[in-house]
């Protein structure tokens, strides 16, 4: 039963996570609180591994998911599941995207797909900040590498580097 769980929530995040890996954090946030398969404090995980690791974000946080939820099985069902949707698109539309990439009506729904998708991740964002940053290290920790990334221009390799440090230093030294 878990499995088939598994395929169809992944299966829907595959439908519908327009504009990347990081468009199904909703779906995976909506999953954690409502399935609750994996906590909120793990999808957090799930993401700065995804982010980390080399390969496909989306499909990285869905193995981690399926793996958390079902083992090695329940990762390859999630994975399976979360690129299948994208893969029959793909091959069925792929003789008749040409017709249709300057099509005002195509157009107007690219258009309208990338500020919600913006607002969906947005609204995680907070959400997960909300959950996650619980104590002042982790807030200054956020609005300090907050600066160096805009202010500085720093890399998003470099933020993550940073981090992973402060957070190692901050464990070893017992600050959270």
């Amino acid at each position: 039963m878990i499995y088939w769980e598994l395929f169809v929530e992944f299966l829907r995040v595959g439908l519908f996570s327009f504009g990347g890996g990081h468009a199904a954090l909703p779906f995976l946030y909506n999953i954690s609180e409502f399935k609750q398969w994996y906590t909120i404090q793990q999808l957090t995980d799930m993401i700065a591994m995804g982010s980390v690791v080399p390969g496909a974000f989306g499909v990285n946080v869905a193995a981690f998911a399926g793996f958390s939820t079902a083992g090695v099985f329940g990762a390859l069902i999630a994975v399976t599941a979360l690129i299948a949707p994208s893969f029959i698109i793909a091959v069925a539309i792929s003789g008749v995207l040409v017709k249709f990439k300057k099509n005002a009506y195509v157009i107007a729904i690219i258009n309208v797909l990338k500020p919600v998708s913006c607002g969906l991740l947005a609204a995680v964002g907070a959400q997960i900040f909300v959950d996650s940053v619980n104590n002042l290290f982790g807030a200054l920790l956020l609005g300090i590498l907050l600066l160096i990334y805009f202010y500085r221009k720093r890399t998003p390799v470099f933020v993550l580097g940073v981090s992973a440090i402060a957070g190692l230093a901050a464990g070893l030294l017992q600050l959270i």
